[in-house]
């Protein structure tokens, strides 16, 4: 048999879960005080599901026990608190079969992995992250550089003139977030009523109020100009037609999931 041919030896293992976002890593502390040993499989290619991928530097607030930290750092705390139990991760890379074969579970991975667990745990959250990108042509020439579908350094964008596109949480609280160091804040939502919580909408409609961001609803950017990898500025059209251009450093875009 050639060594292409091989098929891996499965790990064995007491538990698989699948996800490694905050649940998926808690599960493992508490499979550890049993003494039963996990291994964590996560799409990402570091721990941390949301909080790693979508909002590692902005502040939490709904954490049992502790008023404010970042995602960043409420996985740093929840990575020390596994240490000692020692589970394997496995990372980049998803589940893509679960066969029960008598006793146990037979798990596979895109990697060309293979577990046998006696239990398998789904902390999935919402599945794998992929951001609803916005279609416009040539806006990929951009992306990294001053298009971005998550914030990995909120410092950056000091000084800078931003655009946030979007009306859920995550784009009404990097907005309240980063109006605050930023040159200028434009946040652009295609419908008039917000998804997101009320009190951000709230404290939204305050800071637009007061001068200190702009609001523009029931609009899309539909295009934008550059130079090289420099976004200089964006357009927008209303429902009604209407189109406007602002000039941007930075477009960042939180159209969900």
């Amino acid at each position: 048999m050639s060594l292409g041919s091989q098929i891996a030896m499965p790990l064995q293992t007491d538990a698989l879960i699948i996800g490694a976002g905050p649940c998926g890593l808690f599960q493992v502390f508490e499979l550890g005080l049993l003494g039963i040993k996990a291994d964590v499989v996560d799409s990402l290619s570091v721990a941390g599901g949301q909080c790693a991928e979508l909002y590692p530097d902005k502040p939490i607030y709904d954490i049992p026990a502790i008023s404010v930290c970042t995602g960043e750092e409420l996985i740093a705390s929840l990575m020390k608190q596994i240490e000692p139990f020692g589970a394997g991760l496995h990372l980049g890379q998803e589940v893509t079969e679960v066969t029960q074969k008598g006793s146990y579970f037979e798990i596979m991975t895109s990697a060309g992995k293979a577990f046998h667990a006696k239990t398998v745990f789904i902390a999935g959250g919402v599945g794998s992250f992929q951001p609803r990108k916005l279609r416009i042509d040539g806006i990929e020439a951009l992306e990294g550089s001053a298009v971005h579908y998550r914030v990995r350094d909120a410092e950056s964008f000091s000084g800078k003139r931003l655009v946030v596109l979007g009306g859920g949480d995550s784009a009404l609280d990097w907005a309240l977030e980063l109006w605050k160091s930023a040159a200028e804040l434009t946040l652009i939502h295609r419908r008039d009523e917000f998804r997101a919580m009320p009190a951000s909408v709230n404290r939204l409609k305050e800071l637009a109020s007061a001068g200190k961001l702009d609001v523009i609803d029931c609009a899309n950017v539909v295009g934008f100009e550059r130079d090289g990898a420099r976004l200089l500025s964006v357009e927008t059209r209303s429902k009604d037609g209407e189109s406007r251009t602002l000039e941007a450093d930075h477009l960042l875009v939180f159209f969900g999931l």
